[in-house]
């Protein structure tokens, strides 16, 4: 299976995003508690590791993770802002360390919008720029958005003018907004739509896309607000495939590792036909109405098939559907002995140090933070050290 694994590299950020459900923590990570999270990586035959954060280009030793990573043979990738990737002798030195992918996150391609989000003027100049130095240093170049309320009406804008500015981008994910940790939980009223909001916006979007030849995924969004491209549902190929997702928070969470990619039902959702490759509505912070979940009629076996055929995933490999379906009802009959999300798998390996001098950064940035949560208009996220670990 093509499982990708996750390791926040620092929890520590240049932007202030109203949004953001992993701020800051006193949690510090170096080069030396960094190689047994890829290590365990690799003793699980994952494919690959994407570095995240916070915003991991902060940490000096990123390009050593990543050269380490690669060579233990893992596909490595990172998720940006874009801040230092525009730099194009930086973006050179990530590629050099065996950074394959970089993700570049953009909101808006109307920049009083996403300056809005962002909490900083000026990134998106930055973060287009990063696009063209990452493919200049012959980095494979996506663009991730997170959906909240104030892009939600213009995600096909958005992909019309990158597509059309920036065609090295050949593939885009859209992460509906978690409003469950950090700063989106306390700031759910201005930052996370409903579903109607961005459901035209997205088709628009995911059909021109589809015509002009290029992938995309869609993240935290339920089937029956995908219309005819339930097959690029993240949650639902991992069903279908019985991929895991392991996650290397830097906090008091620790290792998270989820193999159940159910959430947040409707009474309604029993009766529908794509229930048991539905990821729910992705919701722990009781912001999003189940009403607005819709039970679907439709045979689910083209979306299962597009996602078990698909010739760009060759590591699948049942690509027969009465095979799948023999696979699939066995892997059910047996997923509640492991289903869920458990803290660590089969071995605990600590993420990160909590240290003085980490406490110290950590509490100068939420006196800072809290100065710019008051002068944007957003509520500051509880502190973790008050946190239960």
């Amino acid at each position: 299976m093509a499982n990708l694994g996750y390791i926040q590299v620092v929890r520590h950020c240049n932007h202030f995003c109203g949004f953001c459900s992993n701020p800051a923590t006193p949690y510090v990570h170096d080069l030396a508690s960094m190689r047994p999270l890829v290590d365990d990586f690799v003793r699980r035959g994952y494919f690959g590791v994407i570095l995240t954060g916070g915003e991991p280009t902060l940490h000096p030793d990123l390009p050593a993770i990543a050269r380490y990573a690669t060579d233990a043979g893992l596909h490595v990738r990172i998720i940006t802002n874009g801040t230092r990737l525009a730099d194009p002798a930086y973006a050179r030195a990530l590629a050099a360390a065996g950074v394959r992918l970089a993700h570049v996150s953009i909101y808006s391609v109307r920049p009083e919008v996403e300056a809005r989000l962002r909490g900083h003027a000026g990134t998106l100049t930055t973060a287009l720029a990063a696009l063209d130095s990452a493919h200049a240093a012959g980095l494979e170049v996506n663009v991730n958005c997170v959906i909240n309320r104030h892009n939600a009406d213009h995600l096909d804008v958005n992909v019309r003018y990158l597509t059309r500015h920036h065609p090295q981008v050949r593939h885009f994910v859209w992460n509906n907004l978690d409003p469950s940790m950090g700063r989106a939980e306390v700031n759910q009223a201005q930052f996370t739509p409903r579903l109607a909001d961005f459901e035209l916006s997205l088709e628009r979007a995911l059909r021109h896309l589809h015509k002009g030849g290029r992938t995309f995924r869609v993240e935290k969004v339920p089937l029956c607000y995908l219309g005819s491209f339930g097959w690029a549902s993240t949650e639902t190929r991992k069903i279908v495939k019985g991929e895991e997702r392991i996650v290397h928070f830097l906090d008091a969470k620790q290792t998270v590792r989820q193999t159940d990619w159910g959430h947040v039902y409707a009474e309604g959702c029993a009766a529908c036909t794509l229930r048991e490759i539905c990821g729910g509505l992705f919701d722990r912070g009781a912001a999003y109405d189940p009403a607005e979940l819709a039970p679907q009629f439709v045979d689910p076996d083209p979306i299962v098939r597009a996602i078990i055929e698909d010739p760009d995933d060759p590591a699948y490999p049942l690509r027969d559907l009465a095979a799948w379906k023999a696979a699939f009802a066995a892997r059910r009959a047996g997923a509640g002995e492991a289903a869920g999300e458990a803290g660590g798998a089969d071995a605990v390996i600590a993420v990160g140090r909590l240290t003085e001098v980490g406490a110290r950064r950590y509490q100068a940035k939420r006196r800072h933070e809290a100065k710019l949560a008051e002068q944007r208009g957003v509520a500051q996220e509880p502190d973790a050290d008050d946190e239960p670990a």
